[in-house]
C-alpha cells in the first residue's frame, strides 16, 4: 500500500521521462500483493492519466508522455492501484498522490499594451510624472526570480527616465520646450530574473507629447506696417489687417489688439479677428488729411503667471495709413445760398459769392482763374501746382449788351463761348523721394561686400523717367557703404572697414 504523497517535477521534463518513483523499503512502487509472477497489473487514474502521464502496468513506473507546462497546469492529482490481471479485482486500496510542476523561466514579460500614449506639460521640472507602464510575467512569482521584473529605458534618453521597480516614466530634462520639439517616442523594456543576464524581456512603445503652455510672447514680424484706404471709404469699413506671431497654440496663442496713441486714434479703430488672430483696422470717423500714424499693441489674452519672466507678453508696432485720392465732384461750401439785394441795385452789382472746393485736393478752391471783363485778360487767383493738375480747362463767355431801354433792364443779349486749355509748365520744386519704405535686415555673420538692399528714388517733377540722382549716406557708418549705379538705383553693401571714394569722384561713400 502507498500513502498519499506530494511529488515535484520540473516543467521542462522531456517526453517519456520517469517522473514518479514512489519508493517503499527502497523498492520501486509496487503492491505488497505483487509476487512478481506477472499476475499483477498497475492502473493510473486522475488528472492527465493517459494524456499527460502513463504507468507501466507491469512495474508501476509513471512517465510523462509530453512536455509539461506549469503555466498550463501546475498541479495534477492522480491515483494508482494494483489489480489482478485475471480477475480484475483490486489487490489493495488505491494510493492518491499529487504531482506539482516546478517553474522554470520560460515566459518573457508582456506589457498590457503594445503602444501607450501620454502627455506632459512643456517647461516641466525634472521628475515630473508622465505615465506608469506595467508588465506581467506568467512564471511563478514564488519560485526564484523568474517573474521578478526590472524596467529600463531603451529609447528616449536623455529626455525621460523610468523607475526600475515601478515602471513610472518621468521627465529627465528641465524646461523642455514644445516649440523646439513636440513629440517623443520612448521604448521601455521589462526584464525578468531581476534584470540579470540571461533573463527574458519584453518592450513597449510610449508616444509622449509635450502639452503647450503660454511661454512664448506675441511678436510683430515688422516694426512698421503701411496701409491705405480710399478717401471715399465709409465709417466702419475695413482698412487692412496686421498679424502678430505667437509660437504657442490654442488658447495660449489668443491675442487682442489695441491702439495706444497716434494722430489717427480718433479716426481709426482696431478689433481682433478671433479666428485668424489678426488685428483688423477699421475706419471710425471721416478722415481730414492724407497720412495717419498709429501705435498698435498686441497682448496675450491668457497670461500664465509662472512664465512672466519670459515676457513681456506684448509687443508694439507702428501702422501708417495713407488716404488715397478718389476723383470726386466739386462740393459747394454750403448746401443752400440766400442773398439779399436792394430792388434799386444797379445792373452789374455784386449780389454774392458762391464757392466750391475740390475734395480731391484739401482746401483747394475750384476758382483758380479770373478774367478781366473789359479786355479778356485771364489771371491766376492762387499758385498752381503741376503735380496736382497739369491741365486746366475753362470756358470763356463773351456777351454783347444792347443799350438799356429803361433803368437797369437789359433788352437783349448776344453771347458766345470758347474753351480755353491752360497747361501748367513744370519747375523743379519737388525733392526726390524714395520709391517705397525700406526696412532692411542683415544676418550678423554676413560676409563683407554682400549686397543687402537695392534702393530706388522717384521725383514727381518732369521728366517722370530718366532722372539722375546722387545717393549718399546721411551719416558715416563704418559697417555699410553705398555703390551708385549712376541712375535712380543704388545698392547698399555690408562691409567691415571704411571704403575709399568711388573712381569717378562724384560720390564720397565711406
Amino acid at each position: 500500500t502507498v500513502s498519499s504523497a506530494l511529488l515535484q517535477i520540473m516543467a521542462s521534463s522531456p517526453f517519456s521521462a520517469l517522473c514518479l518513483l514512489l519508493k517503499r523499503n527502497g523498492r520501486i512502487l509496487h503492491s505488497d500483493m505483487d509476487t512478481e509472477d506477472g499476475s499483477v497489473k498497475y492502473v493510473l487514474t486522475g488528472d492527465g492519466a493517459g494524456t499527460v502521464f502513463e504507468i507501466d502496468e507491469n512495474s508501476g513506473d509513471i512517465h510523462a508522455i509530453r512536455r509539461l507546462d506549469r503555466e498550463e497546469k501546475a498541479l495534477y492529482t492522480l491515483s494508482a492501484k494494483a489489480v489482478n490481471k485475471s480477475s480484475g479485482q483490486d489487490l489493495e486500496r488505491a494510493s492518491e498522490f499529487i504531482i506539482k510542476i516546478h517553474d522554470i523561466n520560460d515566459n518573457e514579460p508582456k506589457f498590457a499594451k503594445d503602444t501607450y500614449v501620454a502627455s506632459v506639460s512643456e517647461m516641466s521640472s525634472v521628475g515630473a510624472f508622465v505615465l506608469r507602464v506595467t508588465a506581467s510575467d506568467a512564471d511563478d512569482e514564488a519560485y526564484g526570480n523568474s517573474a521578478r521584473l526590472v524596467y529600463s529605458i531603451l529609447q528616449g534618453q536623455p529626455y525621460f527616465s523610468v523607475e526600475p521597480e515601478t515602471g513610472v516614466i518621468r521627465t529627465a530634462l528641465p524646461n523642455m520646450i514644445r516649440e523646439n520639439r513636440e513629440n517623443y517616442q520612448v521604448v521601455i523594456q521589462a526584464k525578468d530574473m531581476a534584470g540579470q543576464m540571461g533573463g527574458l524581456s519584453g518592450t513597449t512603445t510610449v508616444n509622449i507629447t509635450l502639452q503647450d503652455v503660454n511661454n512664448s510672447p506675441p511678436r510683430f514680424p515688422h516694426s512698421t506696417y503701411h496701409l491705405s484706404t480710399p478717401e471715399s471709404a465709409g465709417i466702419g469699413s475695413p482698412v487692412g489687417r496686421i498679424n502678430a506671431y505667437d509660437a504657442d497654440v490654442g488658447e495660449n496663442a489668443e491675442m487682442w489688439y489695441t491702439i495706444l496713441d497716434g494722430d489717427g486714434q480718433d479716426v481709426f479703430n482696431i478689433i481682433t479677428d478671433s479666428t485668424s488672430q489678426e488685428g483688423v483696422i477699421t475706419q471710425l470717423d471721416y478722415e481730414s488729411k492724407r497720412l495717419y500714424s498709429l501705435r498698435v499693441q498686441v497682448t496675450n489674452t491668457h497670461i500664465d503667471r509662472r512664465f512672466e519672466l519670459l515676457g513681456p507678453f506684448s509687443d508694439t508696432a507702428i501702422v501708417r495709413i495713407t488716404v488715397t485720392d478718389v476723383d470726386e465732384p466739386p462740393v459747394f461750401s454750403r448746401t443752400l445760398y440766400i442773398f439779399e439785394v436792394d430792388e434799386d441795385t444797379p445792373a452789374g452789382s455784386s449780389v454774392g459769392t458762391v464757392s466750391a472746393r475740390d475734395p480731391d485736393t484739401i482746401n483747394h478752391l475750384v476758382k483758380l482763374f479770373s478774367i478781366d471783363s473789359n479786355n479778356g485778360t485771364i489771371s491766376t487767383l492762387q499758385a498752381l501746382d503741376r503735380e496736382s493738375s497739369k491741365w486746366h480747362n475753362i470756358s470763356v463767355l463773351a456777351t454783347e449788351l444792347s443799350k438799356l431801354l429803361n433803368a437797369n433792364c437789359i433788352s437783349s443779349t448776344i453771347a458766345e463761348t470758347v474753351p480755353v486749355f491752360i497747361k501748367v509748365r513744370d519747375v523743379n520744386d519737388n525733392a526726390p523721394e524714395f520709391a517705397m519704405y525700406y526696412e532692411t535686415f542683415v544676418c550678423e555673420n554676413v560676409k563683407a561686400g554682400q549686397l543687402i538692399q537695392t534702393i530706388s528714388a522717384v521725383d514727381t517733377d518732369e521728366p517722370l523717367v530718366g532722372h539722375k540722382f546722387v545717393f549718399s549716406l546721411s551719416s558715416i557708418n563704418p559697417n555699410f557703404t553705398i555703390f551708385d549705379n549712376e541712375g535712380n538705383l543704388m545698392e547698399t553693401h555690408f562691409c567691415i572697414k571704411l571704403k575709399s571714394k568711388t573712381a569717378n569722384g562724384e560720390i564720397s561713400l565711406k
